[in-house]
């Protein structure tokens, strides 16, 4: 479906609206208890669940353009227009009383990630972008990312049990940490996928690792972070794509970086 830049600009100052009145319920929510257990740690509130219907709602009827939301679903990931919501990224933060929690929205053409709005509610940021840039960071366009050394920056990196298996097991996981830290003795741990990616776009991180593959913790992110002039790929160096498994997210320069050392690191299922 085509759609020019004044075209996707229309539909995130739509969606700012929208997300704007959803922030007083964000907030007014914090520390909220359990609802909905989703296996392992993870779980969704009672916040989570109205935040999406709120939302989704608001978007179908403003904009036309159906919502695949974290907590029940939607159109398809490869629709010609969807909108891809996460109401709280960062749940375990929310609950634990953390600010560092965010409402994540992306908007994807066939699969491609066009436009990303991410607001934190506790901190007052909020950052947009549509394709082609440039970065808005708190309404201001933001001058694009240059190349910075791996050594002088900030990394995301995300939250393991050493002993977790799976695609990327615990023990992986740690390897990738402690060549990260030869390097940068910076990396940290926010708990947050959506948080960390516009962090990299905003060049608060240098680069974040993403071990999951949740289309709604990287939709908005991905296109907030390519608007930016940002590198995202998956952790073998292919383009990152909505079928993506993984996540490397950084600014030009730190990309290369990581990835020698994930290279370096080996393969996950040698551990």
């Amino acid at each position: 479906m085509a759609l020019d830049t004044a075209d996707l600009g229309a539909l995130v100052a739509e969606a700012t609206a929208i997300l704007d009145a959803a922030v007083g319920p964000f907030i007014a929510g914090h520390r909220a208890d359990s609802a909905v257990r989703k296996g392992g740690n993870d779980f969704a509130t009672e916040v989570d669940l109205a935040l999406e219907r709120q939302i989704s709602s608001a978007l179908t009827e403003a904009t036309g353009i159906g919502v695949h939301g974290e907590e029940f679903g939607g159109p398809p990931v490869d629709s010609p227009l969807v909108w891809v919501l996460d109401p709280i990224d960062g749940t375990f933060n929310y609950a634990a009383g953390s600010p560092m929690a965010a409402i994540l929205l992306g908007l994807l053409r066939d699969g491609e990630p066009v436009a990303g709005l991410t607001w934190l509610p506790f901190t007052g940021q909020r950052y947009t972008a549509v394709s082609g840039g440039p970065l808005i960071s708190d309404g201001i366009p933001q001058p694009a990312l240059t190349p910075v050394a791996l050594a002088d920056s900030l990394v995301g990196i995300g939250t393991f049990n050493v002993d977790w298996r799976g695609r990327f097991p615990g023990r992986y996981r740690q390897a990738v940490l402690e060549g990260l830290s030869r390097v940068t003795s910076r990396p940290r741990m926010h708990g947050a996928t959506g948080i960390d990616l516009a962090y990299v776009a905003g060049g608060i991180l240098g680069g974040a690792i993403s071990f999951g593959d949740h289309i709604w913790d990287h939709a908005a992110g991905v296109a907030l972070v390519r608007a930016a002039g940002g590198i995202v790929t998956d952790l073998a160096g292919a383009d990152w794509t909505a079928q993506s498994r993984s996540a490397l997210a950084a600014a030009p320069g730190v990309h290369g970086e990581i990835i020698e050392i994930l290279q370096r690191v080996g393969e996950p299922g040698e551990y």
